[in-house]
């Protein structure tokens, strides 16, 4: 097969809160994306976090193996750059452009991509625009681009529409509230913009005639920058949005409900360019899915939180029945630095939930419990169960040498982080020196 070409586009904290997934979102252009390629309706980060969640993807490996247990802003950064995808598919032969957000390092000629398009925003008025130019640019082919859109993180834009605000639903494990389906309007206006940006690539690849030789892989970092979403291990914070379109197989509108991570996506894009695959990758290649070779492709799926705003450690595992979260320290209350500001946790902030007991373990059903809002964890029914995910839990930890095993795990040389203890990421930093 012709090495096809590879078009990343990417946002921030969507969730998977867009019109092909279900919800009351109008993204007609990435809802023509899926009616044309394949949508996975059971994709999850590896990190609820952006940096995190982005260098997974980006290098095939666990945050906490590839050094980005933080955000690359506040001083962190890859153990080996060299294993950024970009290095194996230059070897392969392609070329690279970047062009808007990337978030793994302050740096970006540090990544490896052979032309940075730096216009010192990242919004879709300005991204896409760029991203059209260098596409009727010609570049060399085959090629590889990172196209980054801000869109849909904080701050939203203002909502476009008064009906929104009036009848549109805030997310379900929220309350249905003035306050909350405001927030989630300005959300959908947000939403609005990034389509844009997605119809905007889509079309300049037909006009160019890239279209049927570019794989455009579409997805997220993490969940929506509402409380008890980002930030979290539940569905609500690793559920992304993933959709991949072109050759290899992503052709007909198809759905897939196999369990699928994105570290998936890095092998995936190897096997089909023909790049050499560098050793100790943790993801599985998609292709023997698209291949009808098999139905799935894991059985389990592990995720990682270790600091965002602030320190708060946890890991989990989710099979396609059950997910456990185990909480690390002494903390058991919601770290509020980790939840974006917004109208939504100043709601629940006001009526104690900032207060509420965090417990250290969580077992969900989730056929039963799709919500995730009742813990089995100490249910005598489930204590097999608990068992069970939490040896594997622990033997994943092992296996790759996650360092929470040894106790808390310190801020790197130059990282700043918020107080756990504080209300808003808003608030004075500490540094590693503390």
């Amino acid at each position: 097969m012709k090495q096809p070409n590879i078009v990343y586009v990417h946002s921030h904290d969507t969730g998977r809160y867009v019109q092909p997934y279900g919800h009351q979102v109008q993204t007609p252009n990435i809802q023509r994306l899926a009616d044309q390629g394949l949508l996975l309706r059971q994709a999850f980060t590896a990190a609820p976090t952006c940096s995190g969640s982005r260098a997974a993807l980006l290098t095939g490996q666990y945050p906490h193996v590839n050094g980005m247990t933080g955000l690359a802003h506040r001083g962190w950064k890859l153990n080996d750059y060299g294993r950024h995808i970009v290095h194996p598919l230059r070897a392969a032969g392609y070329w690279s452009a970047l062009i808007g957000e990337q978030h793994l390092s302050d740096d970006p000629s540090v990544l490896g991509y052979d032309h940075v398009v730096d216009i010192g925003t990242t919004k879709v008025h300005s991204i896409a625009p760029a991203a059209q130019q260098l596409l009727r640019s010609r570049p060399p082919q085959p090629f590889f681009l990172s196209i980054g859109f801000f869109e849909t993180h904080r701050e939203f834009f203002e909502p476009s529409s008064v009906r929104d605000a009036l009848y549109g639903m805030p997310p379900a494990h929220l309350p249905d509230t003035p306050e909350t389906r405001a927030d989630m309007a300005a959300f959908k206006a947000s939403a609005r913009s990034f389509d844009q940006g997605v119809g905007a690539i889509l079309q300049t690849l037909d006009e160019q005639g890239f279209a049927d030789d570019t794989l455009v892989v579409l997805t997220t970092d993490h969940g929506l920058p509402f409380p008890g979403a980002k930030g979290t291990l539940t569905d609500r914070g690793l559920g992304v949005l993933c959709i991949l379109r072109g050759p290899g197989g992503f052709l007909g509108g198809h759905v897939s409900d196999a369990l699928i991570s994105q570290l998936d996506i890095y092998p995936t894009l190897c096997e089909l360019a023909g790049a050499p695959s560098p050793g100790g990758l943790h993801g599985r290649s998609l292709l023997p899915l698209v291949r009808k070779e098999k139905s799935e492709i894991r059985d389990e799926l592990f995720a990682e939180l270790t600091y965002h705003a602030a320190y708060d450690p946890q890991r989990a595992i989710r099979t396609r029945r059950h997910k456990l979260i185990r909480h690390w320290g002494d903390r058991r209350e919601p770290v509020l630095p980790n939840v974006d500001d917004s109208p939504s946790k100043d709601l629940l902030v006001a009526a104690g939930w900032g207060r509420q007991p965090r417990p250290e373990v969580e077992l969900y059903d989730l056929l039963a419990d799709p919500g995730e809002m009742r813990n089995l964890a100490e249910t005598a029914s489930f204590a097999d169960v608990r068992d069970q995910l939490d040896t594997r839990l622990r033997q994943w930890m092992t296996a790759t040498d996650d360092p929470l095993l040894d106790g808390p795990v310190p801020l790197p040389p130059g990282a700043f982080a918020n107080d756990p203890a504080g209300s808003s990421a808003r608030e004075p930093l500490i540094s590693a020196a503390g």
